[in-house]
C-alpha cells in the first residue's frame, strides 16, 4: 500500500493540476492564474475547473505529499471529467471507507517526474508511437500523440486528451484532462 507521503503527494499534484493550467506568463486554468512559483495544491486550489479533484486529493489525505519538493506531473481531470463517471461514483469514492481506492485512483493521475508535453511527444515518438508512462498508483497509462495532442489511455480502455499541456509549478508541471484515468480491477 502508499505511504502516508505517497497519498500526499498523489492528492497535491491532483488539486495542483486541476488549479494549474498555464506554461506562459500566469496562464488561465479554470478562472484563476497559475503560478510558476506555488506548488501543485496551491494553484488547484484556485480553479473552478478542479473542485472535485482538489476535494478527492482532501479526502485521500494527499495534500501534504502534493505540496512535496516533487517534481511530479499531475494529468488533473476536470468536474466535467468526474461528472461523466457513472453516477454516484464520485460520491462513493469520497466515502472515507473507500479512501485506498480513491488514493489509488488519483495516484494513477501522478508520475514522479517533471514531465512537459515536449518530452511526452519526444518518448512517444522514440517508442514508435507509443510510450508506457508509470504512475505512482502502479497504474501503466499509454501515451499516444493524436494529431499534435497527447492522449493517454487507461488500464481500463478509457482515453483522456491533454486540453491545456505545460501548466508549470514550483513543483512539477500540471496537464488538464477530459477523462478520469481509471485504473484495472
Amino acid at each position: 500500500m502508499f505511504t502516508s507521503g505517497f497519498r500526499s503527494f498523489a492528492t497535491i499534484a491532483l488539486l495542483t493540476a486541476s488549479a494549474a493550467i498555464a506554461h506562459a506568463e500566469n496562464p488561465m486554468v479554470g478562472g484563476a492564474a497559475m503560478y510558476a512559483d506555488k506548488n501543485i495544491v496551491e494553484n488547484a486550489v484556485n480553479s473552478k475547473d478542479h473542485t472535485t479533484l482538489v476535494a478527492g486529493v482532501k479526502a485521500a489525505g494527499l495534500v501534504e505529499t502534493l505540496q512535496g519538493k516533487g517534481p511530479f506531473t499531475v494529468f488533473a481531470p476536470t468536474n466535467e471529467a468526474f461528472d461523466a463517471l457513472p453516477a454516484g461514483t464520485v460520491d462513493t469514492l469520497l466515502k472515507p471507507e473507500n479512501k485506498d481506492k480513491l488514493t489509488t485512483v488519483l495516484t494513477c493521475h501522478v508520475v514522479s517526474a517533471d514531465a512537459m508535453s515536449s518530452a511526452i511527444a519526444k518518448m512517444v515518438k522514440d517508442d514508435g508511437g507509443e510510450h508506457d508512462v508509470k504512475t505512482v498508483g502502479g497504474c501503466v497509462l499509454k501515451a499516444k500523440d493524436d494529431g499534435g495532442k497527447i492522449t493517454l489511455t487507461d488500464e481500463t480502455g478509457g482515453t483522456a486528451t491533454v486540453t491545456i499541456a505545460d501548466v508549470k509549478q514550483s513543483n512539477g508541471v500540471i496537464h488538464v484532462i477530459d477523462k478520469v484515468l481509471l485504473p484495472k480491477g
